[in-house]
């Protein structure tokens, strides 16, 4: 329900405004409530979100980055430096558990940035 003076945001500034969890609209209200749940509509200019799924997006793009990060830093660490198994048993998953949980609501909030800047329904319903 934004104005229709304004011209629509690109798929990048709607992706990036996802990305760091502003509406991809207007960029001014937040695009999700709580820690996942995307709000039904922008508190700034109104647009539904509500209708928009993201599925298995944002996990799978988690899963890629982080294991991206923690495999070769595991595997690089272990080379150097041969550290206990003990040591190993604590940083790792540690750092594995921290990178998901902040990057997850971001790939969240990209997918569904990209989803709104394409015009898709998001849902079964036509």
């Amino acid at each position: 329900m934004s104005v229709g003076t304004e011209a629509a945001p690109s798929k990048f500034l709607a992706s990036f405004r996802g990305l760091i969890g502003c509406c991809p609209n207007c960029g001014q209200g937040r695009l999700l409530r709580n820690f996942l749940k995307p709000v039904d509509r922008c508190a700034a200019c109104g647009e539904a979100f509500g209708h928009l799924r993201a599925d298995d997006a944002p996990p799978w793009m988690t899963i890629l980055i982080v294991g991206h990060i923690v495999i070769p830093a595991l595997l690089s660490v272990e080379q150097s430096y041969e550290p206990p198994t003990w040591v190993h048993l604590a940083v790792w998953p540690l750092l594995t558990l921290v990178l998901t949980l902040i990057l997850l609501p971001r790939c969240k909030g990209l997918v569904l940035g990209l989803l709104w800047s394409t015009g898709a329904p998001g849902s079964e319903r036509a």
